[in-house]
């Protein structure tokens, strides 16, 4: 199965998207610094509820979902290779990020 190879990656690199925009408006509208942004994903989920929840309290359980969809199923394990599947799982990340570069306009 070699085609899944690039798959994976794609997910990678959706999931590390997802990451950027939340690091972007940390960085932009939360004033933190780059020694600051979160290095883990428990710290990911700790600057979701501390700054976005006041926003939208869903951000952070879709960030669970995106990251068990997108980094631990998609990239991690190679579990996801239908391309319904995939596809969906990428409109997922872009809503996602949507909703992040939403919040950065509004602040």
């Amino acid at each position: 199965m070699c085609f899944l190879k690039p798959v994976r990656q794609a997910f990678g690199l959706a999931y590390l998207a997802v990451l950027e925009s939340i690091n972007e408006y940390l960085l932009e509208k939360a004033g933190l610094t780059k020694k600051q942004l979160p290095k883990s994903t428990e710290a990911y989920k700790g600057y979701l509820k501390k700054y976005f929840s006041p926003h939208n309290g869903k951000l952070l359980r879709e960030f669970e979902k995106l990251y068990d969809l997108l980094h631990i199923a998609g990239y991690y394990r190679g579990l996801l290779y239908d391309k319904d599947v995939v596809r969906e799982a990428f409109k997922l990340a872009r809503r996602f990020i949507e909703k992040i570069e939403g919040l950065k306009e509004a602040s």
